[in-house]
């Protein structure tokens, strides 16, 4: 079925303002030519970094074709996004840029009898799953980016993922695709003028495509032009999989769905070396079918180790083979054709989860790996598995003359390398050519190199900028003539990403980390970047983990709460990311203080999420104190800072004030009148309730001590448990005392100057830092253990501290001070016999975990502590929606209570009798505040079932 082109292309280029003009007054509504905008979708995944002119998120089928009718008309690229996650830089384009994630994500349906489902192209992969789950179906290819990849991304790289040996390429699951050729031409199936011309161009030259295409499963690079032959079917669907966004644009698409009513199995093999687990695939290939033999290298898990991260028991060696079969009876034959150093069959369904978690976090982790940063570029080369271990050889060999280092891992089974490279462009500034010339250099001997063992330079991302100008190495001039017939046939006018397979961009054009940066003094010290901003915003290699839907009951992580709240690009830790790049080492956004950089970090809850959830450790929360340190206090500012920054972030200081006239501020705000005035003054949101201060803070209260007295335990009274939550300071007492523990308060004042980090007034913040840090060392020092109640405030200890002061103490300090579980769990191993703890039996216990409790120190402590005492606990992951002055301030209600409402509140809603822990002050207010749900710290409900 085709429909006539509705429009006569021409060949003008249009302004951005005529261009924008021209889409809206064609029925495009989402059309955004911000500089915002252009940032966030200026690169991908990649090295490469092209501003488009305009970004349009089409609302309908009409509206995408009538963007291509644009395109045509004015002679403008239009380069298809899915979710961004492209290492080869195929998303990103210098004209239109489509984004369909936002408006065309729909599962139109499903056939459970039939096996198939009918998609949007910006369908993402994990809400296809989730479609056909309960039919007992899956969308057969999985890649590592599954949770946020999108189906029509997939369709145009041709993605693999990790269980291609089981079901195959997305091309082997495509039936059938609605597309709009470059010509204009709408086909779904069936004969069409562009249909029968590219048959045409095959049948002139079958015996080359017989024998120069489809040799082997992964070779992705090029146009599959196998599939247009007439022994298979003239198969349109499968050939125009890995076209890369260069023939057609994709409307919809109907995809094959597999059985997912099958037990997997995993063997994990470990091998000294990778190149040791690339000779065992042949033999592990032949032993019978398997869905996976996926190849890890162990400094991939070294870095989860180091980060802190759960890595369940692993068989000796520098690097493993996951194998994963559905037929039981296959594992001892497997055993003995792996021939590993150890084996083990994980039989636990959470560890094989967390391995292979592990193995989808390959990109980001390895990223981080080696001693300078690492980077796509030559991803993801493939060769016919027989090839692998002496491919890996010869590339070791081209790694080492180049003087680079690479983590190798990937999809071993099908002769497919994943690769991180530390490719060296730190001369930016004397030479911004050189690291260009040096990464050129390498490309062009690896691509020599591959040709000798008959590889494709793409395994399953596509050659986008990255490989596209290769091509000529890797196939003969017959098939780059070929190659240039068939982009001639179905994008004559060449607006369909241009620059990508066909007359391409050389491979070292736009490269974002050669651009030379302008590094601000700042003022915070970013240990793990070199004191370089730049480099710490660069971490952000754009595999887009912050834009996976969050979803109850399948892990505990948080990033990012605003992204989940929105949707919106901006909004994500990668969006933020790109933007702050652009304003240091772009000339599109200008420097810190341009709006762009205001919008992007608007919605940053500063949750922290990001720096243990990112698999690079990108820290949005810090990036953003700095931007607002400098925006507002760096050199030539002359902005003056919010409200809401000198009232809310400098709350400790005025509840240190109020403490004395407590009752008399409390009844003050009681009065709504004053209350709406006390709002409108600090900046709040009126439909937020003002915290009560406490005349008998902490410290007036509980029995208080100075060095040299040493108790048993030390407590730390933080600003918010000092005068805002005293009581779960005492509980913390009463639960030790109740031990025969002797407890004193520390009595110096010693504030963490977490609100001022927050709204970026870091010159104050340093100065409370030095002094909190000589204040708390003595009394780590001194060998008794230092409780810290307020997750929020300890979390800072742990981190912030040592990046505000350079003092040495503040090292001692951020390692000597310990949440209440900790304690405990410390204590309870020290005393034989344990605690007296609290039976929690029959307790049913929601817990929101403080979101800087999670990034800093994780809440595995107090799981385990409540597990073990009887408590049935949820644990609810995500966000709050609070996040301190975030959501108190005007402007951000709506935003924070969307987070509240992804996974908190359904989540206390579903457990109505459920005790509801949050130990952080925010959470209890936005409890309180929304849902009027009354929440206990963990140390309060321990001392609730205290007996007597």
């Amino acid at each position: 079925m085709t429909e006539t082109p509705t429009s006569t292309p021409t060949s003008s280029p249009a302004s951005t303002g005529d261009l924008t003009s021209a889409l809206r007054a064609a029925g495009v509504v989402d059309v955004d030519d911000s500089t915002l905008a252009r940032a966030l979708y200026s690169t991908d995944a990649s090295l490469y970094r092209v501003p488009p002119q305009v970004v349009v998120r089409p609302r309908d089928r009409d509206e995408l074709l009538a963007t291509l009718a644009v395109a045509r008309e004015t002679g403008t690229p239009l380069t298809m996004r899915g979710a961004g996650t492209s290492i080869a830089g195929n998303a990103v384009g210098p004209g239109i840029v489509v984004d369909t994630t936002k408006h065309l994500h729909r599962v139109l349906a499903i056939d459970p009898e039939a096996r198939t489902a009918v998609v949007e192209p910006g369908t993402v992969h994990a809400d296809l799953q989730r479609a056909a789950a309960p039919h007992g179906l899956r969308f057969g290819p999985d890649p590592s980016t599954h949770p946020r990849c999108t189906i029509g991304g997939m369709i145009g790289n041709n993605a693999c993922g990790s269980r291609a040996l089981g079901y195959g390429r997305t091309a082997d699951n495509v039936l059938g695709l609605d597309v709009a050729f470059g010509t204009g031409e709408v086909w779904s199936g069936g004969p069409s003028p562009v249909v029968d011309a590219l048959g045409g161009v095959v049948d002139a030259d079958l015996a080359h495509v017989r024998t120069h295409f489809g040799r082997f499963t992964r070779q992705v690079s090029g146009y599959s032009l196998e599939h247009l032959l007439p022994e298979n079917g003239r198969s349109v669907e499968k050939f125009l999989a890995g076209s890369e966004g260069t023939l057609g644009v994709l409307l919809g698409a109907t995809v094959r769905l597999v059985d997912d009513r099958v037990t997997r199995h995993l063997l994990v093999l470990g091998y000294p070396t990778m190149v040791d687990a690339a000779e065992a695939v042949p033999a592990l290939l032949a032993v019978g079918p398997l869905v996976a033999c996926e190849g890890l290298d162990a400094r991939i898990v070294d870095l989860v180790r180091a980060g802190g991260g759960s890595v369940p028991d692993l068989p000796r060696g520098g690097g493993w083979l996951f194998v994963e079969y559905t037929d039981a009876g296959l594992e001892q034959a497997l055993v003995a054709a792996g021939s590993a150093l150890e084996h083990r069959v994980v039989t636990d369904a959470r560890e094989a989860a967390a391995l292979w978690r592990i193995r989808e976090d390959g990109a980001g982790l390895a990223a981080r790996s080696l001693g300078r940063p690492a980077y796509s570029g030559w991803e993801d080369a493939a060769v016919p598995p027989e090839r692998l271990a002496a491919w890996l050889r010869d590339f070791d060999e081209l790694l080492g003359a180049h003087d680079l280092q690479g983590v190798p891992y990937g999809h071993f089974g099908d002769g497919c390398v994943h690769v991180r490279i530390d490719f060296d462009f730190t001369d930016r500034q004397s030479d911004p050519d050189a690291g260009r010339r040096r990464f050129r250099e390498f490309l062009l001997a690896c691509a020599e190199k591959l040709r000798e063992h008959g590889g494709s330079l793409s395994g399953e991302h596509g050659d986008g900028r990255a490989r596209s100008e290769l091509l000529s190495v890797m196939y003969d001039a017959e098939s780059l003539r070929l190659f240039g017939a068939v982009k001639a046939v179905c994008d004559p006018q060449n607006v369909l990403n241009p620059g990508v397979l066909v007359d391409p961009d050389p491979i070292d054009a736009h490269l974002r980390p050669a651009r030379p940066r302008r590094e601000p003094r700042t003022a915070l010290r970013l240990l793990h970047d070199g004191g370089s901003l730049g480099d710490a915003v660069h971490r952000c290699t754009g595999v887009g983990k912050c834009v996976a839907p969050q979803v109850t009951g399948q892990g505990s992580g948080v990033m990012c709460p605003s992204w989940q709240a929105t949707r919106d690009e901006k909004d994500s830790t990668r969006g933020r990311s790109r933007v702050l790049q652009e304003a240091l080492d772009g000339t599109l956004v200008g420097g810190l203080g341009d709006p762009a950089v205001a919008g992007a970090l608007d919605l940053c809850l500063a949750c922290k999420g990001c720096a243990s959830d990112c698999p690079t450790g990108v820290d949005m929360a810090t990036y953003k104190s700095e931007a607002l340190h400098q925006r507002y206090d760096g050199e030539g500012s002359t902005e003056r800072r919010p409200r809401s920054h000198r009232l809310l972030g400098r709350l400790p200081t005025w509840a240190a004030l109020a403490a004395p006239v407590a009752p008399v501020v409390n009844a003050s705000l009681k009065v709504p009148a004053f209350a709406r005035l006390a709002r409108a003054t600090a900046g709040v949101d009126q439909r937020r309730s003002l915290p009560g201060f406490q005349r008998r803070t902490l410290r007036r209260s509980a029995t208080t001590a100075r060095l040299p007295e040493t108790p048993d335990v030390w407590v730390w009274a933080d600003s918010f448990t000092d005068h805002f939550l005293p009581g779960s300071g005492h509980a913390a007492i009463r639960v030790l005392e109740s031990a025969g523990l002797s407890v004193r308060v520390i009595a110096e004042d010693a504030c963490c100057g977490l609100t001022w980090i927050t709204t970026g007034q870091l010159t104050e913040a340093k100065r409370i830092a030095a002094r909190t840090a000589a204040t708390l060392a003595p009394y780590v020092a001194s060998g008794v253990p230092v409780l810290g109640v307020e997750p929020s405030c300890t979390a800072t200890l742990r981190s912030d501290l040592v990046e505000l002061s350079d003092d040495p103490r503040a090292v001692e300090v951020a390692g000597g001070v310990l949440t209440f579980a900790e304690l405990v769990a410390r204590l309870d191993a020290e005393r034989p016999g344990g605690l007296p703890l609290p039976d929690l039996t029959g307790v049913e216990v929601v817990a929101q975990p403080h979101c800087h409790q999670h990034a800093v120190m994780g809440w595995d402590a107090d799981q385990r502590l409540l597990e073990r005492l009887g408590a049935t606990v949820t644990r609810v992951p995500g966000c709050c929606g609070l996040a301190g002055n975030f959501g108190m301030e005007k402007g951000h209600y709506e935003v924070s209570v969307a987070v509240a409402e992804t996974h908190l509140l359904p989540t206390v809603r579903a457990h109505p009798d459920a005790v509801v822990l949050a130990d952080g002050m925010s959470c209890k207010v936005q409890l309180d505040d929304l849902a009027d749900v009354p929440a206990m710290h963990l140390a309060e409900l321990l001392a609730s079932r205290l007996s007597g």
